[in-house]
């Protein structure tokens, strides 16, 4: 774990904090050895695929769209051409099996 992944996630107001902290064990606990830094300002990881990033109302969780069909594309919000996101606004608003579902799937391609 990197410790300035530990700093932008303790300086985060609630419930942005927790909703990063959370996301943070799940990527974990997933994927125990996988690659944390500091990218872009934001927490990221596997060389880019995943990252988060806490905002005003809530936290974007953002994977690469390397590699994914048109289908599981449509899985994501956002417009971007090379990173989609969900958005999560608290604790409880996090499916953990989506997420899980969603970051596997994204490590496949």
């Amino acid at each position: 774990m990197d410790k300035k992944v530990d700093e932008y996630i303790e300086k985060q107001k609630s419930p942005q904090k927790e909703v990063c902290g959370k996301l943070r064990e799940i990527i974990f606990n997933i994927f125990p050895d996988i690659k944390e830094e500091m990218k872009w300002g934001v927490p990221s990881y596997e060389d880019g695929k995943y990252y988060f990033v806490a905002l005003k109302t809530h936290v974007n969780l953002g994977f690469s769209l390397k590699g994914l069909s048109k289908e599981e594309i449509a899985l994501f919000e956002g417009g971007g051409k090379t990173m989609k996101h969900i958005k999560i606004s608290s604790l409880k608003d996090i499916d953990k099996n989506r997420v899980v579902e969603l970051l596997k799937l994204v490590k496949k391609k």
